[in-house]
């Protein structure tokens, strides 16, 4: 189990780093992409490697969003219900964005099969690496869910337990 953990922590880090550097190409391509347009010299491919860098830079920037902090409930509504309601609905919200997320999964595979044959215009590669990014950080949000379900069940249950010991 430790070393899962381990390797789960890489693959984190690893995440991290290919956001950051995809945001910071993404930025760089776009600036330069605009210079040269205005000097009469346009970088055409810019914008293809801009989009690709770009769809990777959604979903797994969502998966470093989600694992950062819990962003997808409302706390100022949430907080007016009881106690017992809270948990409740921070397990439905999160199983209704697990089926989502399989729902993204099974239509974007298919889709991402779909555009093998597809290419970008300038950069003679499958538009599949754009349209697998869905499917892939759906997997990812996936493995983050599922570990904070965990992490919050196990986090209950100890308080649980503390509060009955005393």
């Amino acid at each position: 189990m430790n070393q899962l953990k381990k390797l789960y922590d890489g693959f984190c880090r690893l995440e991290e780093m290919l956001v950051s550097a995809f945001v910071a190409i993404i930025t760089l391509m776009v600036f330069l992409s605009a210079i040269a347009r205005s000097l009469k010299y346009p970088i055409n491919w810019a914008q293809d490697v801009s989009l690709l860098l770009f769809a990777w830079v959604v979903f797994l920037g969502a998966d470093l969003a989600l694992r950062k902090a819990d962003f997808v409930r409302v706390d100022m509504l949430i907080m007016r219900f009881p106690a017992k309601l809270q948990k409740f609905l921070y397990y439905i919200f999160y199983v209704i964005i697990l089926g989502f997320l399989g729902i993204l999964i099974a239509y974007g595979i298919p889709l991402c099969i779909d555009n093998s044959k597809r290419l970008f215009q300038t950069l003679g590669i499958s538009y599949s690496w754009a349209t697998v990014s869905a499917p892939v950080g759906s997997f990812c949000l996936i493995i983050t869910i599922i570990i904070k379900l965990v992490t919050h069940w196990k986090d209950d249950k100890i308080k649980v337990e503390t509060k009955e010991a005393i």
